[in-house]
């Protein structure tokens, strides 16, 4: 990790045009090489502010920069993996095939790839362990499996920035732990800088730099110890929070309900 900025915002407004803004006047910087987590409940802005990110949505006021410019669509040096979904259209295809649709457009699997796009396929396959079911079709993966080839899709480029919406739902506490451990070599490896959106903190706990919190349509971004506590949370909620650690489990309490309710997960 380095002092450079790789994203960067100056009170961005983030949202759909005709709307009230999913996000507003968000100031926030990101270095190379950080771990990033972003947290917040439901419609509170985790997959808004990636598309903006993605050059998918403009922001409705303010300025976002990404990798020195204005972000636009298709940036080669931006990995995007998002919410898993199988489309019927997919689900019969191979991994491997799927890998070689993202240089073919809607080709799949052409047999007559240049050998040199073959090896890069087989050496992000390689990367991210997945060389041994590439070739089974996806309906047959399992989830953790199924998340491992759309890792590769989106590292096919190898690219600066990494995000990824939701990668850990669905997945059972071992294969979280296991892809969470798998980003680990695989940032040390392409030294890239991942923004991460997930409902829970806990899994995330050993291996962020920082938190980036979402709600109410405002963001906080900083360290675990200074974001995840009771007076910020209840500051960004706006109604009183609760941060409890009560043995090996994170309970985050609003109004008589849990927020986040989940089992720690401590790495060796």
């Amino acid at each position: 990790m380095n002092n450079h900025i790789v994203i960067s915002t100056e009170h961005a407004d983030i949202g759909y045009k005709g709307r009230q803004p999913v996000i507003e006047n968000i100031n926030i910087s990101i270095r190379a090489g950080e771990f990033i987590g972003i947290f917040g409940p439901n419609g509170s802005g985790k997959s808004t502010f990636l598309r903006a990110l993605l050059g998918l949505l403009k922001p409705l006021s303010g300025k976002i920069n990404v990798l020195g410019a204005a972000p636009y669509q298709g940036h080669k040096q931006i990995g995007y993996m998002p919410q898993m979904r199988t489309h019927a259209s997919v689900a019969n295809l191979t991994g491997r095939a799927i890998l070689s649709a993202s240089f073919n457009g809607t080709r799949y699997g052409l047999p007559f790839l240049p050998k040199g796009k073959r090896l890069e396929i087989q050496k992000i396959l390689e990367l991210v362990n997945a060389n041994s079911y590439a070739d089974r079709p996806l309906h047959t993966l399992s989830g953790g499996e199924k998340q491992r080839i759309f890792l590769a899709q989106a590292l096919l480029d190898k690219p600066d920035i990494l995000l990824l919406d939701e990668p850990l739902a669905n997945l059972d506490p071992r294969y979280q732990d296991t892809f969470i451990r798998l980003l680990q070599d695989i940032q040390q490896h392409l030294h890239v800088t991942i923004l991460f959106s997930a409902h829970d903190p806990n899994p995330l706990l050993d291996v962020m730099n920082r938190v980036l919190y979402f709600a109410q349509r405002k963001a906080i971004i900083g360290a675990v110890d200074e974001i995840i506590t009771s007076s910020m949370l209840s500051s960004l909620y706006g109604i009183p929070i609760e941060v409890i650690h009560i043995k090996n489990r994170l309970f985050v309490l609003g109004e008589g309900r849990h927020i986040h309710e989940q089992e720690l997960h401590h790495h060796d």
